[in-house]
């Protein structure tokens, strides 16, 4: 299983990021419903599926709001 995240979009691809720092695209199309920037998915590499991983996407959008009140304030 990989786990990768989505970085952004441009036009009908999502860039993602994996866990070694390199990029590659995956179809808009292929995502699951509700992936959006900042999402990160699990591949199962066996069956090919996606799905998200809302604990981890939550935990990631935290750490990262907390570091920009530190920056900001």
């Amino acid at each position: 299983m990989r786990i990768v995240s989505i970085d952004r979009f441009e036009g009908t691809l999502a860039i993602c990021e994996d866990q070694d720092g390199r990029f590659f695209a995956l179809e808009s199309a292929e995502l699951p419903k509700g992936a959006a920037e900042g999402s990160v998915l699990r591949i199962d590499d066996q069956e090919g599926t996606l799905c998200i991983d809302e604990e981890e996407t939550a935990r990631r959008r935290s750490k990262n709001h907390k570091m920009e009140d530190k920056l900001f304030r």
